[in-house]
């Protein structure tokens, strides 16, 4: 028998001391989110807080926690995999659904009054604490931001990462850290402030052309950066940047200081002075530093809207990022289709071998995301991970979906194909086709520029919702340029906020999959990465189109070609065509066969 005790026991037992805090503090209720002092979408160990008290490994989830309720609320890409983690953890799952209580609202409905409500302000946006100190000061309830509970339980909370941050150089870098601060300080002369602080990641990383690998997946660094109309200081670990990084940075006019004196320096801007911050990108701990006669300028962060908007220059090293991650891909494929039946064959072993083809490229960094191998039922699960305890042998009959990305000095990559395993049934193929109908139907849209891209949304769900199908996940996310994988501002999702900064620029580059997900029999999701080009003017105005820039077959074994038009079916072969063109000069023998073979007209 297994004396070790379960996560379930370990979490039951965290939540019992957690509690004992909570009723020392005389606190009714603790938020936990899954954020960190950056707002980051993957956090380093030591913000995982959410994770450790819920034993949910999910990347997106809340915990609320009560003396005598404990809930952990989801969206719908998470829901299978939420019922397995939390089963017998004494933590319910309560399902993000349009119309139902949010976490914050729960939170204010239930309460008492006179209570309090506990959430560490280090890693809550300005925006959320707000929102939330709202709802709960109309019910007379106390929202406590300066505690961090968890620390007074968390003994063996993991260290702050201290990996080393280096420069991203000519020619992938194309515009000098020089240009990118002064294009930043005119933003701010613009809006009258007399300084910008960042504190998202990816932000940093792209102003000062620096990379690192504190967080997984997204090649950068924990940090944060104080820019003044003359001055720009980034708190780094010391630890973290060489001598001669640091006399680069120092002739281009940047102080570094630790990682552990922003509070300082932020308590230390002038009474009077105005400080721009995007209250959706930086914490309220953070600015509960400065000193009461601040004023903030709010706006979303200068650089937010510089980096989504590729220019022609970074277009070439991201066209060739994609012609080196669709050579990897095809020569996994061929692998794969010689190994599968002949070999046993598991959801973790494409993961490796995948990744190895991607490592063999020129320019390949790291993966951009956790690779998503899933056979039939688990593809029903959007974010399933195949781990070596639990994932799934390839075989029988189904389909397979591939979710997965690279991350190369000259771009990020992100595509998903399916896979026919044996024979897939026809409503494994009428969901593949229609799901391509998706997005066949976004890919070729013409719209006008400015357009707030949540409204996007319907072109792709069209051909689903003629045939009664939806999927829960929004339709597309930015994606950076060899930077975070998930990026603002734009994003494809109606149940997004159709907010200005939503508006649909040239030079973005954002993400078309539509998906269809049926709980323990199979999911289905197909997704290309998309640039926004111009497309010309009229006497309504300007116009954009989408130009595919992922460069993968896409498999027409799954597909029904008589459910396709004789427009979407010369999309497909044209697509394949250029995949070929562009990939054949990478490729050689076997995996140019296969190639050849897979991107043939039909």
């Amino acid at each position: 028998m297994n004396s070790q005790p379960t996560t379930q026991d370990a979490v039951s037992v965290r939540l019992v001391q957690m509690r004992e805090v909570m009723k020392r503090e005389g606190v009714d209720a603790l938020l936990v989110p899954s954020a960190d002092p950056h707002l980051s979408e993957y956090l380093p160990g030591y913000w995982q807080g959410r994770q450790w008290l819920s034993g949910f490994q999910g990347s997106v989830g809340t915990l609320v926690l009560t003396a005598d309720f404990a809930g952990l609320w989801a969206d719908s890409r998470y829901w299978e995999q939420a019922e397995k983690e939390l089963a017998g953890s004494g933590i319910e799952l309560v399902k993000l659904l349009p119309g139902q209580p949010g976490p914050l609202d729960w939170l204010a409905e239930q309460t008492p009054a006179g209570g309090a409500v506990a959430v560490d302000g280090a890693v809550m946006a300005v925006a959320s604490a707000r929102q939330l100190g709202a709802k709960l000061a109309a019910r007379d309830v106390r929202l406590v931001t300066d505690k961090d509970l968890l620390a007074q339980i968390w003994h063996d909370r993991p260290a702050l990462p201290l990996n080393p941050v280096y420069e991203h150089l000519p020619p992938q870098a194309t515009v000098s850290r020089a240009d990118k601060l002064a294009a930043v300080r005119q933003a701010m002369q613009e809006k009258g402030a007399d300084w910008h602080f960042l504190a998202t990641l990816d932000d940093i990383a792209w102003l000062l052309n620096l990379r690192g690998s504190d967080v997984s997946y997204n090649p950068v660094f924990v940090a944060f950066a104080l820019i003044g109309r003359a001055s720009a200081t980034l708190f780094v670990a010391p630890s973290k940047v060489d001598a001669s990084l640091r006399g680069v940075l120092a002739a281009d006019g940047i102080e570094l200081r630790d990682y552990v004196e922003v509070g300082g320096a932020l308590a230390a801007i002038e009474p009077g002075a105005r400080v721009l911050v995007d209250p959706a990108r930086v914490t309220s701990g953070l600015l509960d530093n400065l000193a009461g006669e601040v004023q903030l300028v709010e706006a979303i962060n200068p650089s937010t809207f510089a980096k989504s908007r590729k220019s022609e220059a970074d277009l070439a090293h991201i066209r060739r990022a994609m012609e080196q991650d669709g050579a990897a891909l095809c020569e996994f494929f061929t692998w794969f289709e010689s190994a599968v039946g002949q070999e046993t064959i598991t959801e973790v072993d494409i993961d490796l071998h995948l990744s190895a083809a991607r490592a063999r490229r020129p320019d390949f960094v790291s993966l951009s995301f956790a690779t998503i191998a899933a056979f039939n039922g688990n593809g029903a699960m959007p974010h399933y991970r195949a781990t070596d305890e639990s994932h799934a042998v390839i075989e029988g009959d189904g389909l397979l979906l591939i979710d997965s990305g690279g991350q190369y000095l000259g771009g990020t990559t992100d595509v998903t194909r399916m896979v026919p395993i044996g024979s897939p049934t026809l409503e494994q193929k009428q969901d593949c086709t229609r799901v391509l109908k998706g997005v066949i139907a976004l890919s070729r849209a013409r719209f006008p520029r400015g357009i707030l891209s949540p409204l996007l949304d319907a072109i792709a769900r069209a051909p689903l919702w003629a045939e009664h199908v939806d999927y829960g996940h929004g339709t597309g996310h930015g994606v950076g340029y060899f930077m975070n994988v998930h990026e603002g501002p734009q994003v494809i999702a109606y149940q997004a906020a159709a907010a200005p900064q939503t508006a649909m620029q040239a030079g973005m580059i954002t993400s078309i999959e539509p998906g269809t997900y049926r709980p323990g029999q199979w999911g289905v999701r197909i997704e290309n990465l998309v640039f926004n080009r111009e497309s010309g003017k009229s006497a309504f105005g300007d116009f954009l189109e989408f130009e595919t820039l992922t460069l993968c077959p896409i498999d027409t074994r799954c597909l029904l070609p008589a459910l396709l038009s004789v427009d979407e079916r010369e999309w497909l072969n044209t697509y394949h065509a250029t995949v070929r063109a562009r990939l054949s000069p990478l490729l050689s023998g076997a995996a140019l066969a296969w190639l050849d073979t897979r991107t043939a007209a039909i």
